[in-house]
């Protein structure tokens, strides 16, 4: 860890540490086996205001910035746990604080604050636009003071754990705009007032516990009110979410990648075959030692992206190149610890593949390593577009 890194919010990382030793491997297994979603483990953070940290201190926050998130994130990862029950309460913010009105923060923050209401859900993917944002057909017409809403989403994650949903909609068609993201739309939906209302929640059986799912909806009204920011410019305020789910799923990763490098340490200098301990063997060495290298740099990357949005300076690129770089160095972590077990590795109670399924998913979401070439190659080398 640099010495940047190890400086960035110790007391932060010490005590989300203190908070993890609570949740062992045995808690995360049992609901890994069942299917069912850490509740305790959820409380527990809201309780010690780490959910919050994002959250401006008038509306009981910490009014810390993503930089504190991340090191939340990275912390809980690199202690065995998994953050993706809970961490869209963190970067959902990126939409609400900086383009939500007055009155929403004011009747929202303060109760997601003390864990009254949670804000866990991002409604963007649908089934037939995949990651082009620009051709999503979930479209919300206006009548009065309600948009009614019709379409459908896939891939929404603790969409059945939630209080409110951050929606991304038209409210234009896209033949009818002059720029594909224009005529998109945020809304707020109360999913408490939504589910049997005009919303279906169908659960995904998935690889990995993640609680994701399928959301239909069929006429369901969401008050004007519920509109951030203003209409048809929706794709801009959505960005702001997506740049700060990028970097905290990037940060993650590194404590993914920590975690597997921990791990693989301990287990090849206290596993003996031969008569010595397999770590004085350099085919061990060397590839945890090569997963220490690539976790480290991707983690400086991680930084950087954190700390532009932090200063509100543009960092979708950084964003973007955090999460490719943190998933990569993850997932070769992640073989290596694998690999360095052997057979116990594939054993429940060593945690190894339950983490090996959990960073698998970064490869893939929420932008796929493809997506991510191409935006550099287009937005930061200046190529032609592919597409």
């Amino acid at each position: 860890m640099s010495e940047e890194q190890d400086q960035n919010y110790p007391e932060i990382r010490e005590a989300v540490q203190r908070l993890c030793a609570d949740f062992p491997g045995p808690y995360w297994q049992k609901h890994d086996r069942d299917r069912s979603y850490p509740i305790e483990f959820v409380n527990a953070l809201t309780e010690a205001g780490f959910l919050s940290v994002l959250i401006p201190e008038e509306y009981g926050g910490s009014g810390l910035g993503l930089r504190a998130a991340s090191a939340i994130l990275e912390e809980i990862h690199r202690a065995g746990c998994n953050g993706g029950a809970c961490h869209a309460q963190m970067y959902t913010m990126g939409t609400l604080l900086r383009h939500g009105s007055k009155e929403q923060k004011e009747r929202y923050l303060p109760k997601i604050t003390t864990g009254e209401i949670r804000l866990q859900a991002f409604g963007v993917t649908e089934p037939t636009s995949g990651t082009d944002t620009s051709r999503i057909s979930t479209f919300a017409r206006r009548e009065g003071d309600n948009y009614i809403v019709k379409g459908q989403k896939i891939w929404i994650s603790r969409a059945e754990h939630s209080d409110l949903m951050v929606l991304l909609v038209r409210t234009t068609k896209r033949q009818d705009v002059k720029k594909p993201t224009d005529g998109m739309s945020v809304l707020l939906v109360d999913m408490n007032d939504a589910i049997g209302n005009g919303l279906t929640i169908q659960p995904i059986r998935t690889m990995l516990n993640h609680a994701t799912t399928e959301l239909f909806f069929d006429d369901l009204k969401v008050p004007v009110e519920n509109l951030i920011g203003t209409e048809g410019n929706g794709f801009r305020y959505i960005i702001d979410g997506m740049n700060a789910e990028r970097t905290l799923i990037a940060a993650e990763c590194i404590g993914d990648g920590r975690f597997f490098v921990d791990r693989a340490t301990k287990y090849a200098s206290e596993r003996s075959v031969f008569g010595q301990p397999i770590a004085k063997n350099q085919g061990i060495q060397f590839p945890i030692a090569r997963a220490y290298i690539q976790i480290s740099a991707a983690a400086e990357m991680v930084n950087k992206a954190a700390r532009l949005f932090d200063e509100d300076q543009k960092m979708g690129s950084e964003a973007n190149m955090a999460k490719m770089l943190a998933s990569e160095a993850s997932w070769f972590a992640a073989d290596m610890c694998l690999q360095t077990h052997g057979g116990f590795g594939f054993a429940e109670e060593y945690d190894i593949e339950r983490k090996f399924r959990e960073t698998r998913l970064y490869q893939v979401a929420p932008i796929s390593t493809n997506l991510i070439l191409s935006h550099v190659a287009t937005h930061v080398l200046g190529m032609p577009k592919s597409f």
